[in-house]
């Protein structure tokens, strides 16, 4: 097995949820041969330096979230979409820990199977088409400015798409409204939500962190 990662114990220990959960689902992961690390605030699992899966904690559930979890055979007919749109990331969903512990084996398979699909290099073919299904929220936000339903549509489809999981992700209507107003001011700047936006990236257009490191220097 490999060494666990200090900082992925300090969150697992300091969640407030699912802590014998994480820990039991970690030890799979770690069995199955792959790395550990904090990445987006979450334990990320890699195959080499290729990001194979994360562990997510939620209010009512646990998972495990493929990030190729499209081309995964799901042979029991397991995995869940994370949102309507979502081309590539598959999702398996637990509520307790004897249903982890019963399901070992067939985790471990789907967790290999990723690594095998890492392996050979294969990728997800994402889908070419513009057609989106857009929250009311953002379909009235076009109808009071022309400017920003222009802006938006001039978007690269997947700028476009980025933005609309991000704001379809959120159960509630006054969350969507507020995320589809604080990024306003970047969409009519032509700018993704994951693009870049102090200059520091050294992966541009995306943002890779770096305006994090420049802080901490100060």
């Amino acid at each position: 097995m490999n060494n666990k990662n200090q900082t992925v114990e300090e969150y697992i220990t300091n969640s407030n949820k699912w802590n014998l959960e994480m820990e039991i689902l970690q030890s799979f992961l770690l069995d199955c041969g792959l790395n550990e690390a904090l990445k987006w605030g979450v334990p990320c699992y890699m195959h080499n330096k290729s990001n194979v899966a994360l562990i997510g904690s939620f209010k009512d559930f646990l998972s495990i979230s493929f990030f190729k979890g499209a081309l995964l055979a799901d042979s029991e007919n397991i995995l869940h979409k994370p949102g309507e749109n979502s081309q590539t990331v598959r999702m398996f969903k637990f509520i307790s820990t004897s249903e982890i512990i019963q399901q070992e084996k067939t985790i471990k398979a789907y967790i290999y199977e990723a690594i095998e699909i890492e392996k050979t290099g294969l990728k997800v073919l994402l889908s070419k088409s513009t057609d989106l299904t857009l929250p009311d929220e953002i379909l009235a936000k076009f109808e009071k400015n022309s400017a920003f339903k222009e802006a938006f549509f001039a978007l690269t489809p997947g700028r476009q798409r980025g933005y609309n999981l991000f704001f379809s992700g959120s159960k509630q209507s006054n969350t969507r409204v507020a995320r589809i107003e604080k990024y306003q001011g970047r969409i009519l700047k032509g700018i993704g939500i994951n693009d870049c936006t102090c200059g520091l990236s050294k992966r541009m257009p995306r943002c890779d962190g770096s305006h994090k490191q420049e802080k901490k220097s100060f």
